[in-house]
């Protein structure tokens, strides 16, 4: 069901004169789980934007399952490439909750049973189940935002991108986030997030790209990104490793971007008997 997508030299210049891309060459494959990260300005969201048409390359280009993107219509790509935005008040737009949700899949041609159960299962996924009838505006932020989500798990497309998902949650709501990633990857779905909780990401993420000035600066997985070597890169792009990076590597512990892999490595290191 997942696809791949490439992108080639890509560069993006905002009307302003802004350049936003500046050369971008990036590949992820089938079923990747990536997450995106660099300070605001750094071009992490204008990069998601090129995969689903709502942005052209000013140069290069982006292939979405090795067809350009540049010969599909957004229509084509909305098929393929799912974007929740990191604002949801800029993707609702329904009177009701269910209408917002069945939308997508709707205007994707599904019949009308399919878009029921897709709406069902997408509610469900993000814990919205009893809100159907709800005016999505009487609903909190954090509920807004897994709204926005579950539009786009409706459309079930085989790229999925979650722009800033954690925002406004509580743990619970992380919790949830970190469950519908999961579920995701394992249906074999590409799945791309932008992020700035660095915890989350770590403990999220397979991969991990790090924007700085629209160049990729770093690239691989979460132990490799936030090792000890990295911590300047990340720096000049005003991010922190994680604290068990940190504390792992105050113990000459390497590959600890996370608690439990700081709790296996200490636990490693013990001396037997």
């Amino acid at each position: 069901m997942s696809i791949p997508i490439t992108l080639e030299s890509v560069v993006f210049v905002y009307p302003d004169g802004t350049r936003a891309l500046d050369g971008v060459d990036l590949r992820i494959g089938s079923g990747e789980q990536v997450a995106i990260v660099g300070q605001n300005g750094s071009g992490k969201s204008t990069l998601v934007r090129q995969l689903n048409g709502l942005l052209r390359p000013t140069e290069g280009r982006v292939l979405i399952d090795g067809t350009d993107a540049a010969a599909l219509h957004v229509a084509q790509l909305a098929a393929k490439v799912g974007l929740a935005f990191q604002n949801p008040d800029r993707q609702i737009f329904a009177g009701r909750v269910r209408a917002e949700v069945a939308f997508g899949p709707r205007n994707l041609g599904r019949a009308d049973a399919d878009v029921e159960r897709a709406v069902d299962e997408a509610l469900e996924a993000v814990g919205l189940s009893r809100t159907g009838e709800a005016n999505p505006y009487d609903l909190g932020y954090s509920r807004r935002k897994l709204l926005a989500i579950a539009s786009i798990l409706a459309m079930r497309t085989p790229v999925v991108i979650l722009d800033e998902p954690t925002t406004g949650q509580d743990a619970r709501g992380v919790a949830r986030v970190r469950a519908i990633i999961e579920r995701l990857s394992e249906e074999g779905r590409t799945v791309v997030t932008i992020s700035h909780d660095m915890r989350f990401v770590a403990e999220t993420a397979r991969r991990i790209v790090v924007m700085r000035a629209g160049r990729i600066a770093l690239d691989g997985t979460p132990a490799e990104v936030f090792a000890e070597p990295n911590w300047p890169a990340l720096a000049s792009t005003y991010l922190e490793p994680t604290l068990p990076a940190r504390v792992g590597a105050r113990l000459g512990l390497v590959g600890t971007p996370t608690e439990a892999a700081l709790v296996e490595a200490i636990g490693a290191s013990r001396p037997v008997g």
